[in-house]
């Protein structure tokens, strides 16, 4: 059984910063992918910055080197750095990760979701 839990949202007046924290737990051979997508009412979930299985760096455009997403390998925890906020950054942030864990065959490869955290920018 794996785990993604987000935490570090709440509500921020624009120009402000936040940290999200994403920890993931459970039975975990390998993290081949994590990263931050994010999903405001009435649109379609995109992805905001993330690790590929490659170990590169993918970041949305709208981020605009505001925000930093980085990881502690050691604590199976990524961290979404998010300065400059502004309203339309609000949204629900999900943490996604493609976990490796064993089974008797040997190693599957899942997809994982966090259960989300809001982040509301506003004056």
């Amino acid at each position: 059984q794996v785990q993604l839990v987000e935490s570090g949202g709440g509500l921020v007046q624009p120009g402000g910063s936040l940290r999200l924290s994403c920890a993931a737990s459970g039975s975990i051979f390998s993290i081949n992918a994590m990263g931050w997508y994010r999903q405001a009412p009435g649109k379609q979930r995109e992805l905001v910055a993330g690790f590929t299985s490659g170990g590169r760096l993918n970041y949305a455009d709208f981020v605009k080197g505001r925000f930093t997403i980085s990881r502690d390998n050691g604590k199976n925890t990524v961290y979404l750095q998010m300065n400059s906020l502004e309203p339309e950054d609000t949204a629900v942030y999900y943490c996604n990760a493609a976990i490796s864990t064993v089974v008797p065959v040997g190693l599957t490869e899942n997809d994982y979701w966090g259960q989300g955290t809001q982040v509301t920018v506003s004056s």
